[in-house]
């Protein structure tokens, strides 16, 4: 550290706590440079000549002169493979046990001396030399991974690996995660290791708070998602392809994982979008399914400072005939920013605050840091260091950082009794009348004038008692502290679901709950990145997100906050959030003209409340997102394919929304088939793009020709909204009902449209045949 860092970090964080961050951080440099010694030198090593081949249920173990390789393939069609002896487990991605290995499918012999496994819906062909080729049933290659590359230190240690593969050069790439420049990913280095940029981003930032290593790749010829499970540092390396580049040959597309130690074992899941959701949630778990409370408009602030100013913020929503459902306290409620404390002068009567508000329909949620500040005598720490639940350095000290409230100590969420414990405490948060939590700062962070602002990778985790580093524990860290709190939840209050959603996780942690955008930075670009980590997020099993709508810093304009208002509006988590110098995100700090067309938005978003439980219900049970991309179900179109700027809400609703300043019209690609403009009624046929008006008091949104679609009337009670089919043509929908906040089943109702003698006839479809709707039905279109 020199001189130029001490006054940069003093200057960031002011005189104590800039110089405790710069002393936290040279003490993790140290520690790194005493436990992690220089690699040293390196022998490269790849799987050389094909050997013996041991044939197993659904695939088997091919042998090479400096490797082995194990290949399954599962009867619905999803494929492992793991170098070096890996195996499916262990792994925090997966739900549970992987999936049984189709017995149908052997290893057989391929031409020129390789190997394949045929299934059903697969092929995988391995090379004599250690290509692995995923083939569709009709034998056009998906995916080819080349040899991979191994250099391990001459001295002993963890191999850093590299895997080269190749698409089809008409492929985009999708996923990694939350990608602030995607949801399309273009030629370029993304970073895997989750990290607070230290401060608000926009789409040129890169690494985030999740990274995963999941890509889903679209192309002519199908659809497929790799995703290599390892938790460690690397990099992905994406070069699209080109169509007749060179002498009239394709170039195909490429990407290159490079990681920096653990195991190389990928699995990948084939098929169309909607399948390969499905197959990917099968293998890491269902999303939570929020309560229904979740799925309304929710208000959070960095400073709202007292209960007088809560009440003043629900008051002027609920002055205004402004729906409400959640309203979030952040940092500042507590003492002294210590978690599970709360300030007695600024809310003296927390439980009785929340009761009051519960009893207006507004549930609160409290946020909750991992970081536990070291304070002798403190509850929260001392029964920390009495379970052993802080992580330590190789001499066996605690891992000291530096956060919010100080100098602070990090619980190991790797170890089983460190989560069951940080559950418990969730025991208090309840008791203070929150129904949910929010987890920030759980990359973790440790503040940091140079270097990653995180933990030194010397740090020693317990890894479900594996014993390891914070280099294979980094990236999981946010992903088993959901998992602590919402296990936590669930068993102090087993009648309802949890409801918690985290700034940092990884692969499968939508079975704990959703994330959000982090500290996006206001500005018409942040307002582009937000709908890109939706999207993206979406494409990796993560349905229920949202950003911080206005943006996390500075002051947005009247018209940039509205617009980020209307894209909000039709995403899953509905959420204004800001920092406590960035102003307020109430609509009505932004005048009239913003709180009137910020009401016509609110009311689109209650009124169509039974479609978004709907969406979240769908998620649970198929995977499928409730914000998909518009190629969602023609992947084949190449124009769908790079729109980035619109989306489907389900599989009924296409959503465009205003991304530039100034704009009163815009341009729509249309998938095929015919839609209406919710506004006009105007029918456009698809696919083509057509253009359409965007004034400042709405943004296009359009509907499926057939769709059937669960809204409230007017007097808040369950319709069907029916949108009329092209002539020649059926359509319908699904609607699941609120069955409450608990874990009641719920029933999933199929409803199909027809056109007959010119009207639209709606009908429920049940297995023993149709009959009347028994729903009103409001018909538009026609």
């Amino acid at each position: 550290m020199d001189g130029r860092e001490l006054v940069r970090s003093v200057k960031a964080l002011g005189s104590v706590q800039g110089l405790r961050a710069a002393r936290s951080a040279w003490r993790q440099r140290r520690a790194d440079a005493r436990a992690l010694p220089p690699r040293g030198a390196e022998r490269a090593r790849v799987p050389g000549p094909m050997g013996e081949v041991e044939p197993l249920p659904g695939g088997g173990i091919i042998r090479f002169a400096r490797s082995e390789l194990r290949i399954s393939v599962s009867a619905g069609g999803t494929v492992f493979w793991g170098w070096d002896g890996a195996g499916p487990l262990p792994s925090y991605a997966l739900a549970g046990e992987p999936p049984e290995p189709d017995p149908r499918a052997v290893l057989e012999p391929d031409t020129e001396g390789g190997w394949r496994v045929v299934s059903e819906r697969v092929t995988v062909a391995v090379s004599r030399h250690g290509a692995v080729e995923v083939r569709t049933p009709g034998g056009v290659v998906l995916r080819r991974d080349l040899p991979p590359r191994w250099w391990e230190p001459v001295r002993g240690g963890t191999a850093r690996w590299v895997q080269r593969s190749e698409v089809a050069a008409d492929a985009r790439f999708f996923g990694l995660g939350g990608r602030a420049a995607g949801p399309r990913l273009r030629d370029g280095a993304y970073r895997l290791w989750n990290t607070d940029p230290s401060a608000s981003f926009s789409p040129g930032d890169d690494p985030l708070y999740i990274t995963m290593p999941v890509q889903l790749v679209v192309a002519d010829a199908g659809t497929h998602l790799a995703f290599h499970d390892n938790t460690w540092d690397g990099r992905v390396l994406l070069a699209e392809g080109e169509e007749g580049a060179g002498s009239g040959h394709d170039r195909a597309g490429t990407s290159e994982v490079r990681m920096e130690g653990g195991p190389l074992r990928c699995w990948v899941v084939v098929g169309t979008p909607a399948r390969v959701l499905h197959g990917w949630t099968a293998l890491t778990g269902a999303p939570a399914l929020p309560p229904s409370w979740a799925l309304g408009p929710q208000h959070a602030r960095w400073g709202f400072g007292s209960e007088r100013e809560v009440r003043r913020v629900v008051d002027g929503y609920r002055d205004r005939g402004l729906p409400l459902s959640v309203l979030h306290l952040d940092i500042d409620h507590y003492d002294g920013h210590r978690v599970f404390t709360v300030d007695r002068e600024r809310f003296p009567d927390l439980p009785g605050l929340a009761e009051e508000l519960r009893e207006r329909g507004v549930r609160l949620v409290s946020i909750v840091d991992p970081a536990v500040k070291a304070e002798p005598g403190s509850t929260v720490y001392e029964g920390g260091r009495a379970a052993g639940a802080f992580v330590r350095d190789d001499r066996g000290e605690e891992v000291r950082g530096v956060v919010w409230p100080g100098e602070c100590a990090y619980p190991d969420f790797t170890d089983p009794q460190t989560r069951k414990w940080w559950g418990g405490l969730y025991e208090e948060r309840l008791k203070q009348g929150f129904s949910g939590v929010w987890h920030d700062m759980n990359e973790p962070v440790s503040f940091a004038p140079f270097g990653d602002p995180t933990l030194p990778r010397s740090a020693r985790h317990c890894l479900e008692g594996r014993g390891g580093d914070h280099r294979e524990a980094h990236n999981v860290y946010g992903l088993t502290m959901a998992r602590a709190g919402y296990e936590g939840l669930r068993q102090l209050r087993p009648e309802e679901r949890p409801f918690l959603f985290s700034r940092s996780g990884w692969a499968g942690m939508q079975r704990y709950g959703g994330t959000w955008s982090g500290d996006v930075a206001t500005g018409w670009p942040g307002l582009r990145a937000s709908l890109a980590l939706v999207l993206g997020l979406g494409l990796c099993g993560v349905p229920y997100s949202g950003p911080d709508v206005g943006g996390f810093d500075g002051s947005p304009s009247p018209e940039l906050f509205l617009r980020w208002y209307q894209l909000g509006a039709w995403l899953p988590l509905f959420r204004t959030h800001a920092a406590i110098d960035a102003g307020r995100r109430e609509p009505w700090e932004f005048g009239a003209e913003v709180l009137e067309h910020a009401r016509t938005a609110l009311a689109e978003r209650e009124r169509l409340r039974p479609y978004f439980v709907t969406l979240s219900r769908l998620a649970r049970l198929t995977g499928a997102p409730y914000v998909r991309p518009v190629w969602w179900g023609t992947p084949q179109d190449r124009a769908l394919r790079d729109c980035e700027d619109a989306f489907l809400l389900g599989d009924s609703l296409l959503v465009a929304p205003v991304l530039s300043g100034g704009t009163d019209r815009r341009a729509v690609r249309l998938p095929r088939g015919r839609w209406y403009d919710t506004a006009t009624e105007r029918a456009y046929d698809g696919p083509g793009q057509v253009l359409l008006d965007a004034p400042l008091s709405r943004i296009p949104v359009l509907a499926r020709a057939g769709a059937v679609i669960p809204v409230r009337d007017e007097r808040d009670e369950l319709m069907l909204e029916a949108w009329a089919p092209a002539p020649g043509r059926t359509g319908g929908g699904l609607v699941v009902r609120d069955t409450g906040d608990g874990w009641e089943p719920a029933e999933i109702e199929r409803y199909q449209s027809r056109l007959v003698g010119g009207r639209v006839v709606v009908e429920r479809v049940r297995d023993e045949g149709v009959e009347e709707a028994g729903l009103p039905v409001r018909v538009r279109g026609l």
